[in-house]
């Protein structure tokens, strides 16, 4: 899943393993594991202050590799096809529509984390399984241009419906169902929003309205949008209801974006050892890690989300420009994992061809 931060590099070593030992003759523990890295598997907008997994290296001895296939949902895929040979040992960013498959195909085992973030995330548990533990939450929604709408006199959209009239033909874009995680998310929105009598009908609308469609976030957010860091036609684009203190221009005191909260889905984001993992007792004390207070206070200045843990402060900015929804659209589990294949592909039919 991509944010308003980016990486493409496809691995990063974090720092030089630290060996540690205990005093002889000692009883008590150490740090000292039988392998001396931990290999992360994650999406490509994963990113944490420097210093932090340096910080995690000094403290246990592990050397921390970042492994990148792609977004959310091509990472879910990796998992799947590699099951039998895993990428690494901790997959991170497998998120509330995808988890349900991460779960069924068998990829993740079994932990419990014992860290006291990990009371928080548990009311995020997906369908009873202690495979996922939620690291962070964020809302997918559409975000407007409010200088564009300002320089042409026109007044913004409020709701889903909005983006269906006449008066913002050819202003939408949204990342592709199929090849990204977000757009997953919108397309759940909207099966929230209408059902599953009425989604395709909305689709089809927004379609004969002129909505764009990009390959994943980056392009639609970075290159159609006109708004944030984005320099293109298009003033309304599907983003995170955290996007808008980005765009908040150099010397000025508010962002020139704003996301629409009655248009949001809630999306949560799992960590999971890999079933098979060639150093699963790493894979733990990396996941307890991303639980830790350090970790989840970074998290919305580092990955724009919000950390699960109440512990933490969020930045001052958030709380007025960065809202979550109070009442976001919501798909049941269980029905995401039943019928997720037929969704897209009516999703692809309708508004692809």
């Amino acid at each position: 899943m991509a944010r308003t931060v980016s990486l493409t590099a496809l691995a990063v070593v974090a720092a030089a393993s630290l060996a540690a030992c205990s005093a002889v003759g000692g009883t008590g523990p150490t740090t000292v594991s039988t392998h001396d890295a931990v290999t992360l598997v994650t999406h490509d907008s994963f990113q944490l202050s420097d210093g932090l997994l340096d910080a995690f290296t000094k403290k246990t001895g592990l050397t921390v590799k970042v492994v990148q296939p792609g977004d959310a949902g091509t990472l879910v895929n990796q998992l799947v096809l590699t099951k039998g040979a895993p990428l690494g040992d901790l997959a991170y960013g497998i998120d509330n529509s995808f988890a349900s498959r991460a779960i069924d195909e068998g990829v993740v085992q079994s932990y419990v984390s014992q860290v006291p973030a990990a009371q928080d995330a548990e009311q995020y548990k997906v369908d009873g399984s202690d495979t996922l533990t939620a690291i962070d939450k964020g809302d997918v929604c559409i975000n407007v241009d409010h200088a564009w709408f300002t320089a042409h006199g026109q007044a913004e959209p409020v709701t889903l419906e909005d983006l269906t009239k006449p008066a913002y033909k050819d202003l939408t874009v949204v990342p592709n169902a199929v090849t990204s995680s977000p757009g997953l998310a919108f397309l759940l929105a909207t099966i929230g929003a209408f059902g599953e009598d009425g989604y395709v009908q909305y689709w089809s609308d927004l379609k004969a309205n002129g909505l764009k469609v990009a390959d994943g976030w980056t392009d639609a957010y970075e290159t159609d949008f006109s708004g944030g860091q984005g320099h293109g036609p298009r003033p309304i684009v599907l983003s995170y209801s955290s996007s808008p203190p980005d765009s908040v221009p150099e010397g000025g005191t508010e962002p020139t974006t704003g996301a629409l909260l009655d248009t949001c889905f809630r999306q949560v984001e799992y960590a999971g050892v890999l079933k098979g993992a060639s150093n699963p007792k790493g894979a733990e004390e990396l996941l307890d890690y991303l639980l830790s207070t350090k970790v989840q206070a970074d998290i919305p200045g580092s990955m724009y989300m919000y950390p699960v843990s109440t512990a933490v402060d969020l930045p001052a900015e958030w709380a007025s420009w960065a809202p979550l929804a109070t009442k976001p659209f919501e798909v049941p589990p269980a029905d995401i994992a039943k019928n997720r294949a037929e969704w897209l592909k009516q999703w692809s039919e309708t508004v692809i061809g």
